[in-house]
């Protein structure tokens, strides 16, 4: 990214607070302008003083001298307070007011993207953050110095050029002359260190991520011991930033080296020019600190340039990061306009493939029906494809190949935001926000009353739990057990009441009686719906309408439970693992002999 096509990306940014950047540079002008003010005295004080001397002129006349420029020079300080306090305040509510909408933009533009975005693997979480952090910081950071320190020093540096020139023009010239190697300087020195900085911003982003990756893994971690090679892994990341920190400092200390000489040889040269011209009669003596303090003010934003070139390429670099989730206009979601009037519920999918974002392909040539107001529990072993059908039936991918359809309408032409209204989700892990219980059932229906809230506890079973609570509804819902944060997320479905339910192992977090309670909720909210149960418990398969068999990404066989079981195929082989690993023989015999034992 060129500098120019940054600032053309910060300007709509920029635009509504222009008010701010027309005061700002109104007030830069006048600064610019007042910082010359110095050298003009320095010049009149050390010309009148030697007047003073030859003419032997009395001690009265000096002090007067001295009051009036104490008065202009106390005068400019003044009016220089007010400009700084200016430019820093209105430069820096500039800076918070667009670091305010690049966070709001971001956040709701990511909110947009397809579920593909968050599971590609250069957008882990970590790797998010990090770009956006920084990308933001930078990026605000180089508005924030514009006003206040790149435009105004510049704009310091240009009068004082003026200023000199219109002086003599030997000495602007000399001073013109350095100039350009003082870009050059910097310039290359933005370059020796650009390279630095890409492998930085890949350093941090890899341990940023690892720290996280680190953190929710830490149970695993301390039950395997494996703290030791963990806090490795993490030392050969921060090895290889110490080194990369190292050698930029290295390449920035010696370019400021050279441009710290390259400044005071053109000190020099001022001072031999401006006496020879002196000794000459063409200037006088207090024209000598009048052109080094003029010089002083323009070699004061090259000596920033380092600086000022750290921030640019900083911003270049990060911002290339941070530009790019902003812009990844084709991870957008697609949404069509077709909006029912009533969800009947029936599904159709038409030799559908998928494909993965990393490769993986998951499905081959998939068709099923699925009828409305029934259960159709889809059943397969571990990567068979089941959470995948749901994946694509809410949207969340689009298949690679063929059709899905809800109601004879292409699920493509639906309104993503109408059908996930209209569509209820229970997953095995269900997440539960920071916040107390209330606000997470209300998640389900933001508008609902307490009222509610306590009728979709009650139904999810998780109310008297709830109560036994020291703050009860106004709880820390994370501090609650699997089991409980999962009836949770079914109190949420309850609140919400949609006329299509997919259940991903909802009750894999349950215990036995939970799991007895939680099937009896569900069986009285699938009445007049269209749901889709994954599960491995027998009862709840056993239970559906309708069964569909996954194979290694491929449906196999449809149909009820008897008549399938009775075909000897592929579902009788699950099914009869299930009832094997429930050791079902033994707990028959146990419950045969308890009978026998009451008789």
């Amino acid at each position: 990214m060129t500098l120019f096509e940054l600032f053309k990306k910060i300007r709509p940014y920029v635009k509504p607070y222009r008010v701010l950047v027309v005061l700002t540079l109104v007030l830069t002008v006048i600064g610019s302008f007042a910082a010359q003010v110095n050298a003009y005295i320095l010049r009149y004080t050390v010309d009148s003083i030697s007047d003073l001397m030859v003419a032997h002129k009395p001690l009265s006349d000096g002090f007067t001298l001295l009051g009036t420029i104490s008065i202009i020079l106390l005068g400019k300080e003044i009016v220089n307070s007010l400009v700084q306090f200016g430019q820093k305040y209105y430069g820096e509510r500039l800076r918070i007011l667009i670091a305010r909408d690049f966070s709001q933009s971001i956040v709701e533009k990511i909110l947009t993207y397809k579920l593909a975005f968050y599971t590609s693997g250069d957008n882990e979480s970590g790797k998010l953050q990090t770009r956006i952090d920084t990308g933001i910081s930078s990026l605000t950071r180089l508005v924030q110095n514009f006003f206040i320190d790149i435009f105004p020093l510049f704009a310091n540096a240009i009068v004082a050029l003026i200023a000199m020139f219109v002086a003599n023009v030997w000495i602007g010239l000399v001073s013109l002359a350095i100039v350009p190697l003082y870009f050059l300087i910097s310039q290359m020195q933005a370059n020796k260190l650009s390279g630095f900085r890409r492998k930085m911003r890949n350093y941090r982003e890899t341990k940023n991520n690892s720290i996280i990756s680190l953190i929710e893994s830490i149970t695993v971690i301390k039950s395997f011991v494996r703290e030791a090679s963990e806090a490795e892994k993490h030392r050969e990341i921060q090895y290889d930033i110490t080194e990369n920190q190292m050698e930029t400092r290295k390449t920035a200390f010696l370019f400021d080296s050279i441009k710290g000489l390259l400044e005071q040889i053109g000190v020099v040269i001022i001072i031999i020019l401006t006496s020879y011209l002196v000794l000459q009669g063409d200037l006088t003596i207090g024209a000598i600190m009048f052109h080094i303090m003029l010089f002083g003010n323009i070699s004061a934003p090259i000596r920033q340039l380092h600086r000022i070139y750290d921030d640019v390429n900083d911003a270049l670099i990060y911002s290339e990061g941070f530009f790019d989730i902003l812009d990844s206009n084709d991870q957008i979601e697609n949404s069509g306009n077709y909006k029912p009037e009533k969800i009947q519920g029936n599904i159709e999918i038409n030799h559908v493939d998928f494909i993965y974002p990393n490769g993986t392909q998951a499905l081959f040539d998939v068709t099923m029906f699925i009828p409305a107001n029934k259960t159709t529990a889809i059943v397969g072993l571990s990567g068979a494809g089941k959470s995948t059908i749901v994946n694509l039936l809410d949207k969340f991918y689009e298949p690679s190949a063929g059709e899905i359809c809800l109601d004879g309408m292409d699920l493509a032409a639906y309104n993503t935001t109408f059908l996930r209204e209209n569509i209820g989700l229970v997953l095995q892990k269900n997440h539960i926000f920071q916040g107390t219980i209330a606000e997470n059932i209300r998640y389900g229906k933001l508008e609902a009353t307490d009222e509610e809230i306590v009728i979709a506890a009650k139904k999810a079973y998780i109310h008297d739990q709830i109560l036994a609570l020291p703050q009860q509804y106004q709880s820390d819902a994370r501090l609650l057990s699997g089991g409980q944060q999962q009836r949770i997320a079914i109190a949420r479905l309850f609140l919400k009441d949609p006329p299509i339910i997919f259940l991903d192992e909802p009750t894999a977090s349950l215990d036995a009686i939970a799991t007895e309670q939680i099937k009896q909720s569900l069986d009285a909210i699938k009445e007049n719906r269209t749901v889709i149960v994954i599960s491995h418990s027998i009862s709840q398969i056993i239970d559906a309408d309708h069964i569909v068999v996954m194979e290694h990404g491929r449906s196999v066989e449809s149909g009820k439970h008897e008549t399938l079981y009775n075909q000897k195929g592929a579902y009788y082989e699950i099914f009869s693992a299930m009832a094997n690993s429930l050791n079902i023989d033994k707990i028959t015999h146990t419950m045969e002999q308890d009978h026998e034992d009451d008789d």
